[in-house]
């Protein structure tokens, strides 16, 4: 495994910092802004002797919550934006 590849993996569980932890080839993978059941496609970014950092290139399979979570902050943002240009 190196910085820069992309893989996809299963977020299997969450860090004490609250980011998703998938485990791949002995490495755990840290991977911010996931949680246990995504399944994502991620590019590595930094390599430690035991462990690797990697962001998200692509999402796939989500859970449920998540998605909710991300379409609805969408729309409060596009209403809101909205909403202050309807009062000018």
């Amino acid at each position: 495994m190196n910085v820069g590849d992309v893989i996809e993996v299963n977020i299997v569980e969450t860090s004490k910092r609250g980011d998703g932890i998938a485990r791949v080839k002995g490495f755990v993978i840290f991977v911010p802004n996931t949680k246990p059941g995504d399944k994502v496609k991620v590019k590595i970014t930094k390599i430690g002797r035991t462990y690797a950092v990697a962001e998200v290139t692509q999402e796939g399979t989500q859970s449920t919550t998540q998605k909710t979570a991300k379409e609805g902050t969408e729309e409060e943002t596009g209403t809101e934006e909205f909403e202050e240009e309807s009062e000018e």
